[in-house]
């Protein structure tokens, strides 16, 4: 973007010049005030549009890109996240962006890729609502010629995008297992457990179960642990059902539960809710995203841990996936300030491989989680920006000996 300096004089001449300059100004103003405004469907948005890109990273791309964000209910990450770093990293390169989120309506999303690519997008980063939706966004996209990115949720069953970004999602179920396992073996008699997976509409849900699985099952096969249930909850408990699975778990099993692996904060919480109205626990019991809450179940000894995926390097890794495929580029080459790995997934069962290429497979740029418990909050949530002490020791939090110690 071009920067120009006026120095006035005194003469007439000068001031016809400034008078010329300012009005220059206005009339771009009015200009870029008539690219904004929400979407036809209703649906919240965010555009940007800019002249040149800058030298960022967006100089090869000049078709704009679209952002489909699922909804707001699984987890408050897609608003509070997502959206803010995906936009600041589009800004910054200088392309045109919009951003919309369905809210949980597989229709909406579908429309907004419909509009996405009547827009004239040259890449779609796609957080699909289900794998079915999903995948046929992704062939609808393809047909017209538009690349789409996997973003966070791979679409199985699909022909498959150009490239699926995420965290390494086997590591994030094992991360649980490496924390929960050593506690969960110090428990007396036979360990009761429950494994509280997510949706099995998303294939993320199969590959955390495969992390904290692999855990589980050898210890059951051992005969060091005894499992209780192992539950898929439908939308990852949006509208509260990872409660009355749980307690239903509960009710089947005399209450017996020593401890439970769910998969994420939000089904923490309702495993929590269920376990105290039941007289039973606090137990040894995992979560995913280190949202504010998680943390704070964390800090009042109701779980023991959250697994820490730092958005910012997800959507850094996404967005620069994305500019390299809007100008042709191999999107596996791309360089970040955060780690990931580049292996593959399989299009048709959502597996992973250890190479990007290969008949059927999408390369899979993996970010690397953290596991977090009341030990290392500070040094990883807090001193990484993600949550603030102030949103961590609010209401009986703030009375933990944790928070008169670090607030």
């Amino acid at each position: 973007m071009s920067r120009f300096s006026y120095k006035a004089s005194e003469s007439q001449r000068g001031r016809w010049l400034l008078g010329l300059v300012l009005t220059l100004v206005a009339a771009l103003a009015l200009v870029a005030s008539g690219c904004g405004g929400d979407d036809d469907d209703g649906t919240s948005a965010d555009t940007t549009a800019t002249g040149a890109a800058s030298d960022t990273g967006g100089g090869g791309c000049d078709k704009s890109i679209w952002v489909l964000l699922p909804d707001s209910a699984t987890s408050p990450r897609w608003e509070s996240d997502d959206r803010p770093y995906l936009d600041q990293a589009f800004t910054e390169a200088g392309v045109e962006h919009t951003i919309v989120n369905a809210e949980g309506d597989a229709a909406t999303q579908q429309s907004q890729a419909e509009q996405a690519i009547n827009d004239g997008a040259g890449v779609i980063i796609l957080a699909s609502i289900d794998t079915g939706s999903g995948g046929t966004i992704i062939d609808m996209a393809k047909e017209a010629g538009v690349q789409v990115i996997e973003y966070d949720r791979f679409n199985t069953g699909s022909s498959g995008g150009a490239a699926y970004v995420s965290f390494d999602n086997v590591k994030v179920g094992a991360t649980m297992a490496e924390v929960l396992e050593p506690i969960i073996d110090e428990l007396p008699g036979t360990p009761q457990v429950v494994m509280l997976n997510g949706g099995e509409e998303d294939n993320n849900a199969f590959l955390f179960r495969d992390g904290y699985a692999a855990t589980v099952e050898a210890k059951v096969d051992a005969g060091d642990w005894a499992l209780v249930a192992d539950q898929f909850v439908p939308g990852w408990g949006a509208n509260g059902e990872g409660q009355q699975i749980m307690e239903q778990i509960l009710t089947d099993a005399n209450n017996k539960v020593d401890a439970v692996f769910a998969a994420n904060d939000n089904l923490a919480t309702q495993a929590i809710n269920a376990l105290d109205a039941a007289g039973v626990g606090p137990v040894p019991l995992s979560g995913q995203d280190a949202t504010a809450a998680g943390l704070q179940q964390i800090i009042l000894g109701q779980q023991t841990m959250t697994v820490y995926k730092p958005i910012q390097a997800e959507a850094d890794v996404a967005a620069k996936a994305a500019l390299a495929l809007c100008a042709g580029e191999d999107p596996t080459t791309i360089d970040s300030e955060f780690e990931f790995t580049s292996i593959g997934i399989q299009a048709e069962d959502g597996k992973p491989t250890d190479t990007p290429t290969g008949e059927g497979i999408v390369p899979y740029l993996a970010e690397t989680p953290v596991g977090v418990t009341v030990d290392n909050i500070m040094d990883t949530v807090v001193a990484d920006d993600f949550v603030t002490i102030e949103e961590i020791c609010t209401g009986d939090t703030a009375d933990t000996d944790f928070c008169k110690e670090n607030g």
